[in-house]
């Protein structure tokens, strides 16, 4: 199989699994006399048709990946009730962290064939298997079925889509970048805001199968639509490493990576507990309490674009910090929350606080690289590492909790103590980091 070829001309950037680092490509000089010449090379165009148009399958190719992802509470509190009750609810999450775990492992690797030129491969391969997953899924009847085909087959399909969504947005933008990243990240949000509220509504009405195909078939055609609109603005035909292991002799980059590892382990707890949380402690109904999912994720929306504003301003890990600590303070005050309204004001604020955990690492990794050519693999490395948080995090905290008798103590404390644990390493990455720039200066 040969690199997918795009109209533009072979050029060699310094484009890894974060465009946003680079401002202007350099040029591969291949055998033929087709390539540019570096002044030919055009500024990113920062706006107009074709970059907006990108802004959009971005945001779709997120809505698609980590949207899917967020949603996975609603199905947890189906499954736990329903098609599934059989199984423990820790047995339960382990479908949605392999789908998060998967996301970010196999992101990590897709980075270096993106960088191949397999571009239009990942585009096509992931936007099928995450549909035929949810088709698969809607016909599941057993445990291991679910798994294979929600867990496994979608989360894979996400992994192909999610280097993709960000790198090729990221190389039509310089001045204006990060809001465009950042409305394209928004995807993931608005995802785990209508898959959740549709299945809501529609399981009840048409059965679990049919309101799985509908889910199915708006991935269908909202990744249809990337895959006619997406274009990548620089080819590449460049090799990467997958691991650097002087990194491991970095304390700025080990201590942020655990940091990482420790946040993603807690911060999806909340997603896939409050809403059998808010019908046992608070008045809600059980319709309004499945709407708890989604107010997360509406939290979720500006957390992921505020943040990213502020960090053009004060840097991207020094943003993370507090956002990772302000997480920690709101998981130790859950547990003191019993009414609706309380648990409300909680959604909106862990949800906000949350969303920097997607958008803020992928910059703030950047800062501590010694050498912008390591940047994806170090992020790969990095991504790989939480993408084992993911999948521990949930399972464990189900099989502290016990729902039919209504104590969520333990889990609520593991997620808090593991948050403040996480944003500790964070805080100390950046400690780190200065330590090493001034040691380097003297």
């Amino acid at each position: 199989m040969s690199p997918d070829k795009d109209p533009e001309k072979s050029l060699d950037p310094a484009v890894d699994v974060d465009a946003s680092t680079v401002n202007e490509p350099t040029v591969d000089h291949p055998k033929d006399d087709t390539s540019l010449s570096h002044h030919q090379i055009p500024d990113p165009p920062d706006g107009g048709l074709v970059a907006w148009l990108q802004v959009l399958a971005g945001f779709f190719m997120l809505f698609n990946t980590w949207g899917i992802v967020n949603s996975y509470g609603a199905f947890q509190t189906f499954y736990e009730t329903d098609l599934l009750s059989s199984k423990s609810p820790s047995a339960i999450a382990w479908v949605g962290s392999i789908q998060g775990f998967l996301l970010l492992l196999i992101g990590s690797l897709t980075g270096p064939i993106f960088d191949l030129g397999y571009f239009r491969s990942l585009l096509f391969t992931g936007s099928f298997m995450v549909v035929f997953g949810m088709m698969m899924t809607s016909l599941s009847t057993q445990y291991y079925q679910v798994f294979l085909a929600q867990g496994v087959c979608v989360g894979l399909g996400a992994g192909c889509l999610f280097i993709p969504s960000v790198a090729v947005l990221a190389t039509y933008w310089s001045k204006r970048r990060a809001m465009a990243i950042g409305i394209a990240a928004s995807g993931s949000s608005i995802g785990g805001i209508v898959y959740p509220a549709l299945f809501h509504q529609l399981q009840p009405r048409i059965g679990f199968a049919w309101a799985t195909r509908v889910i199915a078939f708006i991935a269908l055609a909202t990744l249809t639509l990337c895959i006619i609109v997406m274009k990548r603005r620089v080819t590449t035909s460049i090799k990467r490493k997958l691991f650097d292991w002087t990194a491991l002799r970095e304390p700025p980059f080990v201590l942020f990576t655990a940091g990482l590892f420790l946040g993603f382990m807690g911060v999806y707890i909340p997603f896939y507990y409050i809403s059998p949380y808010a019908i046992q402690k608070t008045s809600s109904s059980a319709n309004l309490a499945f709407y708890f999912i989604p107010i997360l994720n509406a939290g979720s929306v500006f957390g992921r674009i505020v943040p990213n504003i502020i960090a053009d301003k004060m840097g991207s890990i020094n943003t993370l910090i507090p956002c990772a600590f302000a997480c920690a303070i709101l998981a130790f005050s859950w547990i003191a929350v019993e009414s609706t309204g309380g648990l409300l004001a909680f959604a909106i604020l862990y949800g906000f606080f949350s969303g920097s955990f997607v958008s803020l690492p992928p910059s703030a990794l950047v800062g501590l690289a010694p050498d912008m050519r390591l940047v994806g693999t170090r992020m790969g490395m990095s991504f790989s590492v939480a993408g084992l948080g993911v999948l521990i995090g949930t399972p464990v905290a189900g099989a502290i909790l016990n729902i039919p008798a209504g104590q969520y103590l333990h889990a609520q404390i593991f997620c808090a103590v593991i948050a403040l644990v996480g944003a500790i390493f964070l805080t100390a990455a950046r400690i780190a980091k200065v330590g090493t720039a001034l040691m380097a200066k003297t």
